[in-house]
Protein backbone atom coordinates (compact mmCIF):
# COMPACT_ATOMS: atom_id res chain seq x y z
CA UNK A 1 0.00 0.00 0.00
CA UNK A 2 3.25 2.36 0.56
CA UNK A 3 4.15 2.25 -2.83
CA UNK A 4 0.91 2.55 -4.55
CA UNK A 5 0.38 5.89 -2.31
CA UNK A 6 3.91 6.96 -3.33
CA UNK A 7 3.14 6.15 -7.24
CA UNK A 8 -0.33 8.07 -6.80
CA UNK A 9 1.22 11.16 -5.23
CA UNK A 10 4.78 11.21 -7.97
CA UNK A 11 1.79 10.92 -10.91
CA UNK A 12 -0.60 14.01 -9.35
CA UNK A 13 2.45 16.01 -8.63
CA UNK A 14 3.30 15.29 -12.86
CA UNK A 15 -0.11 16.65 -14.00
CA UNK A 16 -0.16 19.55 -12.03
CA UNK A 17 3.10 21.06 -13.06
CA UNK A 18 2.04 22.91 -15.96
CA UNK A 19 5.37 23.59 -16.93
CA UNK A 20 6.30 20.10 -17.78
CA UNK A 21 6.45 20.77 -21.73
CA UNK A 22 8.16 23.60 -22.22
CA UNK A 23 11.48 23.20 -24.25
CA UNK A 24 14.79 23.83 -23.04
CA UNK A 25 15.98 27.43 -24.00
CA UNK A 26 19.86 26.32 -23.66
CA UNK A 27 20.68 23.58 -25.36
CA UNK A 28 22.75 21.84 -22.91
CA UNK A 29 26.23 19.44 -24.46
CA UNK A 30 26.26 16.00 -24.05
CA UNK A 31 28.54 16.39 -21.37
CA UNK A 32 26.11 17.75 -19.06
CA UNK A 33 23.35 14.21 -19.53
CA UNK A 34 25.87 12.19 -18.73
CA UNK A 35 26.60 13.67 -16.06
CA UNK A 36 22.90 13.28 -14.55
CA UNK A 37 22.57 10.18 -11.68
CA UNK A 38 19.94 7.87 -13.66
CA UNK A 39 17.86 5.24 -12.96
CA UNK A 40 16.71 2.57 -15.72
CA UNK A 41 13.92 0.10 -15.42
CA UNK A 42 13.50 -1.66 -18.91
CA UNK A 43 16.81 -3.14 -20.55
CA UNK A 44 17.61 -6.43 -22.28
CA UNK A 45 20.39 -7.90 -21.72
CA UNK A 46 20.12 -9.26 -25.12
CA UNK A 47 20.28 -5.78 -26.81
CA UNK A 48 23.17 -4.53 -24.66
CA UNK A 49 26.03 -6.45 -25.75
CA UNK A 50 29.17 -4.42 -27.04
CA UNK A 51 30.23 -4.92 -31.00
CA UNK A 52 34.09 -5.53 -30.02
CA UNK A 53 32.52 -8.94 -27.67
CA UNK A 54 30.54 -9.87 -30.32
CA UNK A 55 33.96 -9.43 -32.65
CA UNK A 56 36.02 -11.85 -30.13
CA UNK A 57 33.51 -14.56 -29.46
CA UNK A 58 32.76 -14.36 -33.23
CA UNK A 59 36.29 -15.47 -33.97
CA UNK A 60 36.67 -17.66 -31.10
CA UNK A 61 33.85 -20.09 -32.12
CA UNK A 62 34.93 -19.70 -36.05
CA UNK A 63 31.76 -17.29 -36.61
CA UNK A 64 30.87 -16.42 -40.11
CA UNK A 65 31.81 -12.53 -39.81
CA UNK A 66 33.84 -10.94 -42.62
CA UNK A 67 33.96 -7.39 -40.27
CA UNK A 68 32.59 -5.53 -37.50
CA UNK A 69 30.70 -3.16 -40.32
CA UNK A 70 29.69 -6.12 -41.64
CA UNK A 71 28.14 -7.32 -37.95
CA UNK A 72 27.08 -4.00 -37.33
CA UNK A 73 24.78 -4.15 -39.89
CA UNK A 74 23.33 -7.12 -38.64
CA UNK A 75 23.16 -6.61 -34.89
CA UNK A 76 22.73 -2.84 -34.73
CA UNK A 77 19.84 -0.25 -36.14
CA UNK A 78 21.24 1.81 -38.87
CA UNK A 79 19.56 5.01 -39.94
CA UNK A 80 19.03 3.83 -43.63
CA UNK A 81 17.51 0.49 -41.63
CA UNK A 82 13.39 0.59 -42.26
CA UNK A 83 11.54 1.50 -39.16
CA UNK A 84 9.70 -2.10 -38.82
CA UNK A 85 9.11 -4.03 -35.81
CA UNK A 86 10.85 -6.81 -38.40
CA UNK A 87 13.95 -5.45 -38.95
CA UNK A 88 14.58 -4.56 -35.15
CA UNK A 89 13.67 -8.43 -33.66
CA UNK A 90 15.91 -9.65 -36.72
CA UNK A 91 18.81 -8.10 -34.58
CA UNK A 92 17.89 -10.90 -32.01
CA UNK A 93 17.97 -13.33 -34.28
CA UNK A 94 21.45 -12.81 -35.47
CA UNK A 95 23.03 -12.08 -31.42
CA UNK A 96 21.40 -15.91 -30.47
CA UNK A 97 24.31 -17.16 -32.49
CA UNK A 98 26.47 -15.85 -30.11
CA UNK A 99 25.83 -17.14 -26.72
CA UNK A 100 28.05 -19.96 -26.83
CA UNK A 101 29.56 -21.00 -23.75
CA UNK A 102 28.80 -19.99 -19.90
CA UNK A 103 31.67 -17.51 -19.95
CA UNK A 104 29.94 -15.98 -22.73
CA UNK A 105 26.92 -15.35 -20.77
CA UNK A 106 28.68 -14.31 -17.85
CA UNK A 107 30.44 -11.57 -19.23
CA UNK A 108 28.07 -10.14 -21.38
CA UNK A 109 25.61 -10.08 -18.53
CA UNK A 110 28.69 -8.23 -16.48
CA UNK A 111 29.83 -5.67 -18.88
CA UNK A 112 26.17 -4.77 -19.58
CA UNK A 113 26.34 -3.82 -15.91
CA UNK A 114 29.62 -1.99 -16.31
CA UNK A 115 28.11 0.10 -19.05
CA UNK A 116 25.58 1.39 -17.67
CA UNK A 117 27.16 2.13 -14.87
CA UNK A 118 30.18 4.47 -17.01
CA UNK A 119 26.63 6.01 -17.92
CA UNK A 120 25.95 7.26 -14.36
CA UNK A 121 23.45 4.97 -13.71
CA UNK A 122 22.79 4.65 -9.73
CA UNK A 123 20.28 1.40 -10.26
CA UNK A 124 19.65 -0.95 -13.10
CA UNK A 125 17.05 -3.47 -13.52
CA UNK A 126 18.39 -5.76 -16.19
CA UNK A 127 15.78 -7.91 -17.84
CA UNK A 128 17.38 -10.71 -19.74
CA UNK A 129 15.65 -14.07 -21.49
CA UNK A 130 17.35 -17.49 -20.58
CA UNK A 131 15.22 -19.47 -23.51
CA UNK A 132 16.73 -17.38 -25.82
CA UNK A 133 20.34 -17.10 -23.67
CA UNK A 134 20.42 -21.28 -23.69
CA UNK A 135 19.06 -22.25 -27.21
CA UNK A 136 21.85 -22.45 -29.74
CA UNK A 137 23.49 -24.50 -27.33
CA UNK A 138 20.64 -26.11 -25.47
CA UNK A 139 21.42 -24.99 -21.92
CA UNK A 140 19.73 -26.17 -19.04
CA UNK A 141 17.65 -22.65 -17.95
CA UNK A 142 18.86 -22.70 -14.39
CA UNK A 143 22.53 -22.62 -15.47
CA UNK A 144 21.67 -19.99 -17.58
CA UNK A 145 19.86 -17.81 -14.69
CA UNK A 146 22.78 -18.60 -12.65
CA UNK A 147 25.47 -17.47 -14.90
CA UNK A 148 23.95 -13.90 -15.75
CA UNK A 149 23.23 -13.70 -11.57
CA UNK A 150 26.82 -14.62 -11.56
CA UNK A 151 28.51 -12.22 -13.93
CA UNK A 152 25.77 -9.47 -12.65
CA UNK A 153 27.56 -9.53 -9.48
CA UNK A 154 30.40 -9.67 -10.35
CA UNK A 155 30.14 -6.14 -12.07
CA UNK A 156 28.49 -4.95 -9.02
CA UNK A 157 31.23 -5.52 -6.67
CA UNK A 158 33.74 -3.57 -8.70
CA UNK A 159 31.12 0.00 -9.60
CA UNK A 160 28.88 2.18 -8.02
CA UNK A 161 25.81 0.85 -8.95
CA UNK A 162 22.76 -1.30 -7.57
CA UNK A 163 21.40 -4.00 -9.62
CA UNK A 164 18.40 -6.13 -10.08
CA UNK A 165 17.43 -8.68 -12.72
CA UNK A 166 13.97 -9.64 -13.85
CA UNK A 167 13.58 -13.10 -16.03
CA UNK A 168 11.73 -12.67 -19.25
CA UNK A 169 9.52 -14.56 -21.39
CA UNK A 170 9.00 -14.76 -24.97
CA UNK A 171 5.26 -14.81 -25.91
CA UNK A 172 5.73 -16.96 -28.90
CA UNK A 173 7.39 -19.43 -26.62
CA UNK A 174 5.08 -22.35 -24.97
CA UNK A 175 3.42 -22.01 -21.80
CA UNK A 176 5.42 -25.12 -20.26
CA UNK A 177 8.56 -23.24 -21.40
CA UNK A 178 7.47 -19.80 -18.98
CA UNK A 179 5.61 -21.76 -15.88
CA UNK A 180 9.24 -23.53 -16.25
CA UNK A 181 10.97 -19.95 -16.21
CA UNK A 182 8.75 -18.75 -13.67
CA UNK A 183 9.36 -21.50 -10.97
CA UNK A 184 13.19 -21.38 -11.41
CA UNK A 185 12.63 -17.31 -11.06
CA UNK A 186 11.03 -17.82 -7.88
CA UNK A 187 13.81 -20.85 -6.82
CA UNK A 188 16.10 -18.03 -7.36
CA UNK A 189 14.45 -14.83 -5.92
CA UNK A 190 16.41 -13.10 -3.47
CA UNK A 191 18.36 -9.63 -3.75
CA UNK A 192 19.11 -10.24 -7.09
CA UNK A 193 16.76 -11.96 -9.26
CA UNK A 194 13.14 -9.83 -8.57
CA UNK A 195 10.83 -9.98 -11.21
CA UNK A 196 9.18 -11.64 -13.98
CA UNK A 197 8.77 -10.33 -17.95
CA UNK A 198 6.22 -11.29 -20.76
CA UNK A 199 7.78 -9.55 -23.85
CA UNK A 200 7.88 -10.52 -27.85
CA UNK A 201 5.14 -10.59 -30.17
CA UNK A 202 1.82 -9.51 -28.75
CA UNK A 203 0.22 -8.58 -32.30
CA UNK A 204 0.06 -12.22 -32.94
CA UNK A 205 0.29 -14.20 -29.99
CA UNK A 206 -2.24 -12.92 -26.39
CA UNK A 207 -1.05 -12.68 -23.30
CA UNK A 208 -4.52 -15.07 -21.61
CA UNK A 209 -2.48 -18.01 -21.83
CA UNK A 210 0.49 -17.01 -19.50
CA UNK A 211 -2.56 -15.88 -17.39
CA UNK A 212 -1.59 -18.93 -14.54
CA UNK A 213 1.95 -18.26 -15.17
CA UNK A 214 2.18 -15.03 -13.61
CA UNK A 215 -0.72 -15.33 -11.57
CA UNK A 216 2.32 -17.92 -9.39
CA UNK A 217 5.06 -15.61 -9.79
CA UNK A 218 3.03 -12.81 -7.98
CA UNK A 219 2.03 -15.74 -5.16
CA UNK A 220 5.54 -16.52 -5.09
CA UNK A 221 6.88 -12.98 -4.63
CA UNK A 222 7.80 -12.05 -7.70
CA UNK A 223 7.21 -8.54 -9.24
CA UNK A 224 5.66 -8.52 -12.60
CA UNK A 225 6.38 -5.93 -15.27
CA UNK A 226 4.75 -6.90 -18.67
CA UNK A 227 5.80 -5.53 -22.59
CA UNK A 228 2.24 -4.54 -23.77
CA UNK A 229 0.89 -1.66 -26.09
CA UNK A 230 3.72 -1.57 -28.13
CA UNK A 231 3.16 -3.41 -31.09
CA UNK A 232 -0.42 -3.93 -30.03
CA UNK A 233 -3.67 -1.79 -28.95
CA UNK A 234 -4.43 -0.17 -25.62
CA UNK A 235 -6.34 -3.26 -24.99
CA UNK A 236 -3.56 -5.14 -24.04
CA UNK A 237 -2.36 -2.77 -21.37
CA UNK A 238 -5.58 -3.69 -19.98
CA UNK A 239 -5.06 -7.40 -19.93
CA UNK A 240 -1.43 -7.10 -18.49
CA UNK A 241 -3.09 -5.11 -15.65
CA UNK A 242 -6.37 -6.83 -14.60
CA UNK A 243 -5.42 -10.26 -16.11
CA UNK A 244 -1.07 -10.75 -14.98
CA UNK A 245 -1.27 -8.18 -12.67
CA UNK A 246 1.00 -5.71 -14.08
CA UNK A 247 2.87 -3.51 -11.83
CA UNK A 248 4.70 -2.04 -14.57
CA UNK A 249 4.08 -1.43 -18.59
CA UNK A 250 6.71 -1.60 -21.21
CA UNK A 251 6.66 0.36 -23.31
CA UNK A 252 2.72 1.06 -23.13
CA UNK A 253 2.46 4.10 -25.62
CA UNK A 254 -0.57 3.18 -27.28
CA UNK A 255 -2.20 3.06 -24.29
CA UNK A 256 -3.31 6.63 -25.18
CA UNK A 257 -5.37 5.23 -27.92
CA UNK A 258 -7.98 4.45 -25.26
CA UNK A 259 -9.08 6.85 -22.31
CA UNK A 260 -10.55 4.18 -20.28
CA UNK A 261 -7.62 2.39 -20.08
CA UNK A 262 -5.91 5.43 -19.59
CA UNK A 263 -8.13 6.51 -16.49
CA UNK A 264 -7.80 2.42 -15.77
CA UNK A 265 -3.84 3.21 -15.47
CA UNK A 266 -3.56 6.49 -14.10
CA UNK A 267 -6.30 5.48 -10.57
CA UNK A 268 -3.44 2.38 -10.52
CA UNK A 269 -0.38 4.49 -10.57
CA UNK A 270 0.83 1.58 -13.11
CA UNK A 271 4.16 2.47 -13.98
CA UNK A 272 5.01 3.04 -17.83
CA UNK A 273 8.62 1.85 -19.17
CA UNK A 274 8.85 4.37 -22.10
CA UNK A 275 11.61 4.25 -24.69
CA UNK A 276 11.12 7.14 -27.25
CA UNK A 277 14.29 6.09 -29.75
CA UNK A 278 13.22 2.36 -29.64
CA UNK A 279 9.50 3.17 -30.43
CA UNK A 280 11.00 5.05 -33.24
CA UNK A 281 12.97 2.97 -34.79
CA UNK A 282 10.72 -0.44 -34.35
CA UNK A 283 8.06 1.60 -35.83
CA UNK A 284 6.01 2.85 -33.23
CA UNK A 285 6.09 6.40 -33.58
CA UNK A 286 6.30 7.91 -37.25
CA UNK A 287 8.57 10.06 -35.81
CA UNK A 288 10.04 11.00 -32.46
CA UNK A 289 8.27 14.36 -32.84
CA UNK A 290 4.90 12.34 -32.64
CA UNK A 291 6.29 10.03 -29.77
CA UNK A 292 3.25 10.69 -26.90
CA UNK A 293 5.19 10.69 -24.37
CA UNK A 294 4.28 14.42 -23.45
CA UNK A 295 1.05 13.46 -23.96
CA UNK A 296 1.44 10.57 -21.58
CA UNK A 297 3.14 12.77 -18.95
CA UNK A 298 -0.05 15.38 -19.60
CA UNK A 299 -2.43 12.56 -18.74
CA UNK A 300 -1.17 12.03 -15.70
CA UNK A 301 0.39 8.49 -16.13
CA UNK A 302 3.53 7.39 -14.55
CA UNK A 303 5.84 7.40 -17.08
CA UNK A 304 9.87 6.81 -16.77
CA UNK A 305 12.30 7.12 -19.36
CA UNK A 306 14.64 3.87 -20.39
CA UNK A 307 16.67 2.49 -23.53
CA UNK A 308 15.36 -0.67 -24.02
CA UNK A 309 18.13 -1.73 -26.66
CA UNK A 310 21.36 0.12 -26.16
CA UNK A 311 23.67 -2.03 -28.30
CA UNK A 312 20.89 -2.22 -31.16
CA UNK A 313 20.29 1.41 -30.96
CA UNK A 314 23.25 2.45 -30.81
CA UNK A 315 22.21 4.49 -28.11
CA UNK A 316 22.59 5.19 -24.07
CA UNK A 317 20.78 6.40 -21.61
CA UNK A 318 22.29 9.78 -21.50
CA UNK A 319 21.00 9.92 -24.77
CA UNK A 320 17.41 9.47 -23.73
CA UNK A 321 17.31 11.92 -21.34
CA UNK A 322 19.19 14.56 -23.96
CA UNK A 323 16.37 13.47 -26.29
CA UNK A 324 13.54 14.19 -24.20
CA UNK A 325 14.75 17.54 -22.73
CA UNK A 326 16.67 18.98 -26.19
CA UNK A 327 13.83 17.67 -28.59
CA UNK A 328 10.78 16.61 -27.12
CA UNK A 329 11.34 19.65 -24.36
CA UNK A 330 11.12 18.53 -21.16
CA UNK A 331 12.35 20.50 -18.39
CA UNK A 332 14.96 19.71 -15.80
CA UNK A 333 12.54 19.59 -13.05
CA UNK A 334 10.18 17.18 -15.52
CA UNK A 335 13.11 14.91 -15.99
CA UNK A 336 13.82 14.81 -12.25
CA UNK A 337 10.25 14.29 -11.43
CA UNK A 338 10.31 10.90 -13.91
CA UNK A 339 13.94 9.96 -12.84
CA UNK A 340 12.55 9.71 -9.09
CA UNK A 341 9.15 8.43 -10.74
CA UNK A 342 11.49 5.13 -11.72
CA UNK A 343 13.44 5.09 -8.39
CA UNK A 344 10.14 4.71 -6.68
CA UNK A 345 8.48 2.44 -9.21
CA UNK A 346 11.92 -0.13 -8.96
CA UNK A 347 11.27 -3.33 -7.52
CA UNK A 348 13.40 -2.89 -4.38
CA UNK A 349 11.83 -2.99 -1.02
CA UNK A 350 10.16 0.44 0.24
CA UNK A 351 12.61 1.22 2.29
CA UNK A 352 15.61 1.00 -0.27
CA UNK A 353 13.03 2.56 -2.89
CA UNK A 354 12.48 5.67 -0.92
CA UNK A 355 16.48 5.82 0.14
CA UNK A 356 17.36 5.82 -3.43
CA UNK A 357 14.55 8.73 -4.75
CA UNK A 358 15.71 10.98 -1.83
CA UNK A 359 19.42 10.45 -2.93
CA UNK A 360 18.67 10.98 -6.51
CA UNK A 361 16.60 14.41 -5.75
CA UNK A 362 19.87 15.49 -3.71
CA UNK A 363 21.95 14.76 -6.45
CA UNK A 364 19.39 16.63 -9.00
CA UNK A 365 19.34 19.89 -6.63
CA UNK A 366 22.77 21.47 -8.56
CA UNK A 367 21.46 20.54 -12.43
CA UNK A 368 17.85 21.74 -11.20
CA UNK A 369 19.40 25.11 -9.78
CA UNK A 370 21.14 25.85 -13.13
CA UNK A 371 17.97 26.12 -14.93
Amino acid sequence: MEKRKKVKESVADAGKDNQVLNPAMHPRPAEFYNSLPKVELHRHLEGSLRLTTLMEVGRSYDLDIPDADHLRQLVQVDQADPRTSKNFLSKFDVLRNFYRSPEVIMRIAEEAVVDAAADNVRYLELRFTPAALGKVADFPLGEVMDWVIEGVKKAQSKHKISTRLIASINRHESVEIAAQIAELAIDRLDSTLVGLDLAGDEANYPCVPFEPVFQEARQGGLSITIHAGEWGPAGNVAQAITLLGAERIGHGVRVMEDTEVVAMAREKGTAFEVCVTSNYQSGVVASLDKHPVQKMIQAGLNTTINTDDPGISQISLSDEYALVCEQIGFRMTTLQDRVSAAAQASFLPDKERGNLAASLDREFQDFIISE
